[in-house]
């Protein structure tokens, strides 16, 4: 467990030291390319109900997947993380303006404030179709490396008990963020698929 624990250790810092050194116009360009292949995918075509996370700096750009998903009449919902624990919910995003409305956390990205309950959560009412996994890492194999938190896998798994069952998963990566074998251990949930530019 704890060389485990260390393995993932020292990949999040290499992977942090290879995205930090691309540029902000790089970033863009790979984010655009990522998300065309999105938009031309049959499963995000499909989908009705999408979760999607909001980029941190280090992540793929997904304000224009909003954007393209509320054109489209997609439902989208968006993370929130209670502090201190491993706990996620999805919570409906009703347009960009709304979003741009949201407090930003310590994490600077934005998200529900604590005292907004009046937003719907994906599974009380008819769970997802899609999740838009953000990560660190990820292999070719579906592995993906978290920030060590366990939100997402922990989602997942209350997803299962739902009666739509598990969403289908993309994850959306830098193709620096690729790596040979992500090292895992059986409670990490594999991804269905990962799109980067290849």
């Amino acid at each position: 467990m704890a060389a485990l624990r260390a393995a993932k250790q020292a990949l999040r810092k290499e992977i942090k030291k290879r995205v930090a050194a691309l540029s902000d116009q790089e970033k863009t360009r790979q984010s655009s390319v990522v998300s065309q292949k999105l938009f031309r995918h049959p499963k995000y075509i499909s989908s009705q109900r999408i979760g999607v996370f909001l980029s941190m700096h280090d992540e793929i750009r997904t304000e224009g997947i909003l954007e393209d998903a509320f054109g489209k009449g997609k439902v989208c919902f968006i993370p929130k993380y209670l502090t201190n624990s491993s706990h996620m919910d999805m919570l409906r995003l009703t347009s960009l303006e709304d979003m741009n409305t949201l407090p930003l956390t310590s994490w600077n990205i934005r998200q529900p404030g604590d005292d907004d309950n009046q937003r719907e959560e994906a599974l009380n009412t008819g769970g997802l179709d899609l999740i838009l996994m953000p990560g660190l890492g990820f292999d070719k194999d579906g592995n993906r490396l978290g920030r060590g938190k366990g939100f997402y896998d922990t989602y997942l798994e209350r997803c299962m008990k739902h009666p739509k069952g598990k969403p289908y998963t993309i994850a959306l990566a830098y193709k620096e963020q690729l790596c040979q074998e992500i090292p895992v251990d059986d409670r990490d949930i594999l991804i269905d698929e990962v799109l980067y530019e290849d």
